[in-house]
């Protein structure tokens, strides 16, 4: 893992006020604590973090300038704004080189299984310890040529040399069954829309059978009329 290098600046202003301030500077308000340490309160250049984030993946590792003190930083948690999609605010825990930190890295999955199958990802983040400075940013599972009935557990993953899987082995992570049918999907939608309540609108292929049905049933009753 890469460590992206940012020069951060104390801050001193707090409340919401004084983050829209530093968003609109183009800038991002962000707290960093861990090792026992006061927490610092700092603020980073907003596009330059960005693209920092997006190549660093889920547990990005930062390096802090923070008046002129370089810190490791682990990234644990991003709020980004739901529209906009900017950065709004980032919280990390301090972080030293060899120190073992526990994080949960997403299920990467390559290759194709056998036709007609469905793979289902059951777990997609693995929890596991590792170096700060050597965090997977994903544990791949080649799925390629899978049959209906494999599956793949936690316990058959592999890992990046030093780091220690932590979630129960048994876990189910990937699931290959057979792929439902057209008239199966069909059916699973009517008795959901069914169950919230929705009715579906005849589609004109439907209306055109109904007519039908309804022609040759009136034909039965005239051919009935007749016989009388």
């Amino acid at each position: 893992m890469s460590t992206e290098n940012i020069k951060a600046e104390t801050r001193t202003e707090f409340g919401k006020g004084a983050a829209r301030r530093i968003r609109r500077e183009h800038k991002v308000p962000a707290v960093l604590y861990g090792h026992g340490n006061d927490t610092r309160h700092v603020t980073l250049p907003g596009h330059e973090t960005m693209m920092a984030l997006k190549h660093g993946g889920t547990n990005a590792l930062l390096e802090l300038e923070i008046d002129g003190e370089k810190q490791l930083a682990l990234t644990k948690q991003v709020q980004v704004d739901p529209i906009r999609r900017t950065l709004e605010h980032i919280d990390f825990v301090a972080v030293r080189r060899g120190e073992k930190v526990t994080v949960e890295v997403p299920v990467s999955i390559v290759g194709d299984a056998a036709p007609e199958t469905l793979v289902v990802v059951d777990t997609n983040e693995i929890e596991l310890e590792a170096e700060a400075t050597n965090i997977p940013e994903t544990i791949e599972i080649d799925i390629e040529g899978f049959e209906v009935g494999t599956q793949v557990l936690a316990g058959q993953l592999t890992l990046p040399s030093g780091s220690t899987l932590l979630l129960d082995p048994e876990t189910l992570v990937v699931n290959v069954t057979a792929a439902p049918t057209a008239e199966e999907v069909e059916a699973e939608l009517e008795e959901a829309e069914a169950e919230a309540g929705i009715e579906r609108d005849e589609s004109d292929e439907e209306k055109a059978e109904a007519a039908e049905g309804a022609e040759d049933e009136q034909g039965d009753d005239d051919k009935g009329g007749d016989e009388e």
